[in-house]
């Protein structure tokens, strides 16, 4: 009799995770975007011996609730292996792209942030140290018709 019971609970924990999100990191928008460019793009072949091939051990945290995701994964051709870093934000329920980059054994990294952007189309705003700021006579003032009414008494009271 007890049996029913715990195999029900079971198989409702088992549904609710699913709905929740819990599924393996391989599956991830992230990992399966930056599979998809490192498989296709040319440089990567390049580096590291075409066809290539993408682990689906996946290394790494995706924090559905801060949106913040930084993920790794092998990937391997003809010549050489290396291990594929793509990290991403999570905007309005869809993740982005932040940074992708191949790190071949023993060769120097590369980047594949813009090869991703110009085939998927996808541009990721970067901060840009160097950039000028904005000149004051594109701000514009505020408007004149609004009235900002404190309550009486010290602050926090």
């Amino acid at each position: 009799m007890i049996r029913l019971p715990i195999v029900a609970c079971f198989v409702a924990f088992v549904a609710l995770a699913g709905a929740v999100g819990c599924r393996p990191l391989s599956q991830h928008p992230l990992v399966v975007e930056a599979v998809e460019e490192v498989r296709g793009n040319a440089r990567v072949a390049e580096t590291l011996g075409g066809p290539v091939t993408c682990g689906t051990a996946v290394r790494g945290t995706a924090n559905e609730t801060d949106g913040i995701a930084s993920l790794q994964f092998d990937a391997t051709g003809s010549k050489s292996q290396g291990v594929v870093v793509v990290e991403g934000k999570k905007t309005r329920d869809a993740w982005g792209v932040t940074m992708l980059e191949l790190r071949p054994a023993g060769g120097e990294k590369l980047s594949l942030t813009a090869d991703l952007e110009a085939r998927t189309g996808t541009d990721t705003p970067k901060f840009d140290p160097g950039a000028q700021p904005a000149s004051p006579a594109a701000a514009q003032p505020p408007p004149g018709d609004i009235e900002i009414v404190l309550p009486p008494g010290p602050p926090g009271q």
